[in-house]
């Protein structure tokens, strides 16, 4: 079974090529100097080389703040490239999946945000990746879509790479302290990306439609940042105090939802997979990074 992964070379793409995937499961991930996705013809030369069995898009336009002035280049990867695949990987019945983003809702909800709940986005970014949901949906009936929400891993840049560095080279950190969500360990999305499409290259049956996924549990960026922190200093990195701040002492040019909180009770309901907590997601995470904590067995200081 060949499976295509788009965006290889970021944080969920890396998993999607680490995961232990089943044998027989073959998984091609060009760079975007090996299949620009934006090309239509390019795309279809790519699907028409392997008897694909499903595809993976996690590849986006994710500069959140840089988008605000680089619209065009965002809609280009964010809403051109998915209605692209999703056109042609329809003309060959090739199951596409596909990850967007809690940014494509406002966030003044009250509470976790359920896959049908009305989109809202208030940024370039969360708007081009409501119209690539759009695409997709329109465009191919053999779809799922998984909003996903603070994704972090040991790769590429991230919130906890850049909490480690900051905390090795400030007295003090200061975040934002009114934006909730959940944090997301790649790796466990890149698993559950798997299983879903591994389900629907199998099962004409399998459910369709937009899901979310994230770890389960929910935190502020501050409280995010005081347990990033805190975990380092269990595995012998430096602590430092993490002060909360409201959203307006740190202005950005693209809005946050402060609401980012996204419900994957659907998702557990349709696939079986149930999030495991964002803080043993964390853990792990942080074993890679800076080490066993004190006290796990094999740990030697």
């Amino acid at each position: 079974m060949e499976i295509l992964v788009l965006g290889g070379s970021g944080q969920v793409g890396t998993e999607l090529q680490a995961l232990a995937w089943p044998a027989g499961v073959r998984v091609h991930a060009p760079d975007r100097a090996q299949l620009d996705i934006t090309d239509a013809t390019a795309v279809a030369a790519a699907l028409d080389a392997r008897a694909y069995a499903a595809v993976i898009n996690p590849a986006a336009y994710t500069a959140v703040d840089t988008a605000e002035r680089e619209v065009a280049e965002a809609w280009r990867l964010n809403a051109l490239a998915p209605a692209i695949l999703a056109a042609e990987t329809r003309r060959r019945n090739i199951p596409l999946v596909h990850v967007s983003t809690d940014y494509v809702f406002d966030g003044t909800g009250a509470d976790f945000y359920e896959p049908d709940a009305p989109v809202n986005p208030t940024s370039v970014y969360g708007a081009s990746k409501a119209a690539g949901e759009m695409a997709v949906r329109t465009a191919h009936p053999r779809h799922a879509i998984l909003r996903t929400a603070w994704v972090v891993s040991p790769h590429r840049g991230n919130f906890v790479k850049t909490m480690l560095r900051l905390a090795n080279e400030r007295d003090r950190l200061t975040v934002v302290d009114d934006q909730h969500g959940c944090p997301t360990s790649a790796a466990d999305l890149a698993a559950a990306l798997a299983t879903v499409a591994l389900r629907l290259a199998q099962d004409d049956a399998a459910p369709t439609g937009t899901f979310h996924f994230v770890n389960d549990g929910a935190t502020t960026w501050c409280g995010f940042a005081r347990a990033i922190v805190e975990g380092a200093g269990r595995r012998g990195g430096r602590t430092v105090p993490v002060e909360g701040i409201p959203t307006h002492a740190y202005p950005t040019p693209a809005r946050r939802p402060a609401n980012s909180r996204l419900s994957t009770a659907s998702l557990t309901q349709a696939y079986g997979i149930a999030p495991r907590p964002w803080s043993a997601a964390l853990d792990d995470i942080l074993d890679r990074l800076v080490g066993p904590a004190h006290g796990t067995q094999g740990f030697m200081r």
